[in-house]
């Protein structure tokens, strides 16, 4: 068999079972490292990148990916997550056996709302039947990067798992308290699952390395119908994959890792969790350097979203001291930057920025109107704020707690319309 014919075979095999793979991907969390940013929005309904929400890098990455039949599981102020949703990502036909579905707790299996990930999947065991797929891929709903799951499921397929969990080396110190641990063999197999120790095993021959689970997994159907079951009528079980499901299977089924790598250059994946304002600021900073490690400009693996038809930002006057210009910035549809200087800055859309003011290493929201005479750096500005006349933030933490602004452990300065105390709603 030639190269291309045995080519041809491979891809053959692969679209089979994205075919039989459903999506479930967990999207009700709260964000609560995120404070007033989720006030009004689930974490994964949070805007991120200049035109994107948080949700649609792992819906963009089923779509690349070939995986077509998709559930959103929400729950916590969904209401602009469902707006997003339904507005950005209902356009795939039944017919031809393809859809994004919203999930909402519907107490189908239980009185109470989703009590944990495990939880959510088990309360939607119709659905999943219904759908009648060979596997079954969870992801979590609120990080950034970009992952073909076809490689996943192959090597799922090719080991004989009957669960893999997606992973990624990160350091022992990062490690602790923050992610679920995996100790594994010379084949990927997992021997040991610990969730978020204080003392993380070490991968063997890279001491200061753990490899942390992602949120993650594939399953083969019968064998999470099963799990669920089980665990749905558990007394004490928290209902959560990390502390309860993995522990549990890996005593007598075959649980295997999947290290999450660059597949061209095999070195560590991008991949971030903004749960947390410094990280949310710094996620979006990366996005402007000159050659960020994560493209959104590669057509080959497009981010999808739902957005409004806008006109180009415009940047107006050119006299000296009032001049519309930005520097190492990011700038949205809908933008007019007029006599003001913006510096390593990501504008969201339609956002007004009025002249004499002077902005940097500042992410700013959808709908913000920047009166004149203002001067920020190292903020982030929620969607809808209107910042008065001759404000000044980031400049004197002092100053900012007194205007009750929240200033994260990094000195990020988070402004809201609660904050400014104008009316909210906002999301």
């Amino acid at each position: 068999m030639s190269a291309n014919q045995n080519s041809r075979v491979v891809y053959r095999y692969v679209s089979h079972l994205t075919r039989d793979t459903l999506a479930l991907v967990l999207a009700g969390g709260r964000g609560t490292r995120l404070h007033e940013l989720t006030d009004f929005r689930a974490k994964p309904a949070v805007h991120f990148g200049g035109k994107y929400r948080i949700i649609d890098f792992p819906l963009s990455n089923c779509i690349n990916s070939g995986i077509r039949r998709v559930g959103v599981l929400t729950q916590y102020k969904s209401h602009s997550l469902i707006r997003h949703l339904v507005r950005g990502w209902s356009h795939f036909k039944r017919e031809l056996g393809e859809y994004v579905e919203i999930l909402p707790a519907s107490q189908q299996f239980s009185e109470e709302w989703y009590q944990g990930t495990a939880d959510a999947v088990y309360q939607n065991l119709d659905i999943i039947r219904v759908s009648k797929p060979k596997f079954i891929l969870i992801l979590s709903g609120d990080h950034i990067y970009k992952m073909d799951y076809r490689s996943m499921l192959l090597a799922h397929v090719e080991s004989g798992a009957d669960m893999t969990v997606s992973c990624l080396e990160v350091p022992v110190a990062e490690a602790a308290g923050e992610f679920g641990v995996m100790t594994v063999d010379e084949n990927n197999r997992i021997l040991r699952f610990d969730e978020k120790p204080e003392n993380p095993t070490p991968i063997p021959g890279k001491p200061d390395s753990a490899l942390a689970s992602m949120g993650n997994y594939i399953f083969n159907t019968d064998i999470l119908l099963n799990l669920l079951e089980v665990d749905g009528k558990a007394p004490g079980s928290e209902h959560d994959f990390g502390k309860n499901i993995i522990p549990t299977i890996l005593k007598e089924h075959n649980v295997y890792a999947y290290p999450f790598r660059d597949p061209e250059t095999n070195a560590l994946a991008y991949w971030r969790d903004v749960g947390s304002l410094d990280a949310f600021w710094e996620a979006n900073m990366e996005l402007i350097s000159p050659n960020p490690e994560l493209n959104l400009y590669d057509p080959d693996w497009p981010i999808w979203t739902y957005q409004r038809q806008l006109p180009p930002a415009k940047f107006v006057f050119d006299d000296e001291g009032r001049r519309g210009m930005a520097v190492d910035s990011s700038v949205s549809g809908g933008c007019i930057i007029s006599g003001s200087h913006l510096r390593k800055t990501l504008l969201f859309t339609n956002v007004r920025i009025h002249s004499y003011s002077s902005i940097e290493e500042t992410v700013i929201l959808p709908e913000v109107v920047i009166q004149r005479h203002c001067k920020i750096r190292r903020a982030i500005i929620d969607r809808g704020c209107e910042i008065p006349e001759g404000t000044v933030i980031g400049f004197d933490a002092e100053q900012d707690k007194a205007n009750g602004f929240r200033i994260s452990a990094k000195g990020v300065v988070l402004v809201t319309r609660r904050m400014l105390g104008q009316p909210e709603g906002y999301a």
